[in-house]
């Protein structure tokens, strides 16, 4: 077949670069043969041998690749497809291989003549043979430790729990932190809690019955404390925590594009270590004026101290991570 695409041409040019030479850097003594089996699709590539070896040893390694023994194995020897020589299980196994005069690139078949053979049928090879366990119900439900186990768990604490509604609520959640971490609006459904993270809002009626179940237990002091912001005034230098970041007040008050009730304090750092510019994303509403895109940032009062904080160095180093919005 005559070869005209030039694609295929340089293709075939670049494969067969320099196999005329390819042998000659090996010991003269030295010979690579490919082996390859009638019960078996695998081939061996390119095996190495001395011309000194005997039959027995090629008859040894092929036992060694395929399973067939030596007893068994009739050997045809092939040259560019056709076969120049047989050797049959009988032949004396101490001849040399140089007395076959062969040649780098050789292919030695074997004929496997044992009819009880491991190979044939595709018994080393064709996994489809393979008898598979599978575990029945009965004993998967008796096992610890297993995602149905956990699921049953779930269940017990929660009537509601399914792995779908489970496996939903994870992906929502997810894309709530990444759009957190570039300082994108929220979806629908999360707002910040007061470490600066996205969680999942409660629907009116959870909300209803959670405030009464916290104000038989409990009078809320806390939350008050959170949203004190007695001595918090615009224009005073501040230091929000964690992370020990400086800067000036520059807004205080409610902010409903995050929450409906409490207190946020706008900072306007020092350095570009905010997550936004003084402008609430949803309304976009500016609450503040900032130097750049991620000057500002809406804190928690507790976060907070005001007082004789000087600007730092802007090569102290400091952490990132603050509990705001």
């Amino acid at each position: 077949m005559v070869i005209k695409n030039k694609d295929l041409l340089a293709l075939k040019a670049y494969v067969m670069a320099r196999d005329e030479v390819q042998y000659d850097n090996l010991p003269s003594d030295m010979i690579l043969l490919d082996l390859t089996h009638s019960n078996l699709k695998q081939q061996h590539v390119e095996i190495r041998f001395y011309l000194s070896d005997t039959l027995e040893t090629l008859r040894s390694r092929i036992h060694q690749k395929t399973g067939t023994s030596h007893a068994f194995q009739h050997l045809q020897i092939y040259g560019s497809n056709v076969c120049l020589l047989e050797i049959p299980p009988s032949y004396d196994e101490n001849t040399q291989l140089g007395y076959f005069s062969l040649e780098h690139g050789m292919r030695v078949h074997c004929l496997d003549l044992d009819p009880h053979s491991g190979s044939k049928g595709g018994q080393y090879e064709d996994t489809s043979l393979v008898k598979r366990y599978v575990m029945s119900e009965e004993d998967y439900e008796k096992r610890k430790g297993t995602l149905r186990d956990w699921g049953r768990q779930q269940k017990e604490k929660d009537s509601t729990f399914t792995l779908q509604k489970h496996a939903k609520e994870h992906r929502e959640l997810n894309e709530a932190k990444r759009q957190a971490k570039f300082g994108l609006e929220l979806p629908s459904g999360f707002e910040y809690d007061e470490n600066g993270n996205p969680q999942r809002v409660l629907v009116e009626e959870e909300k209803g019955s959670k405030k009464e179940e916290t104000a038989n237990t409990t009078n809320n002091n806390d939350d008050d404390d959170d949203d004190d912001t007695t001595g918090i005034e615009v224009g005073l230098r501040c230091e929000v925590q964690p992370g020990g970041r400086r800067g000036r007040v520059a807004f205080v008050g409610t902010v409903p594009e995050i929450s409906s009730d409490g207190s946020w304090v706008g900072v306007v750092f020092d350095e570009p270590v905010g997550k936004m510019d003084g402008t609430a994303s949803k309304s976009g509403k500016q609450y503040f004026q900032t130097p750049g895109k991620n000057y500002g940032g809406f804190v928690k009062p507790k976060n907070i101290k005001v007082g004789d904080y000087p600007e730092r160095d802007i090569f102290d180093d400091e952490d990132s991570s603050d509990d705001e919005l």
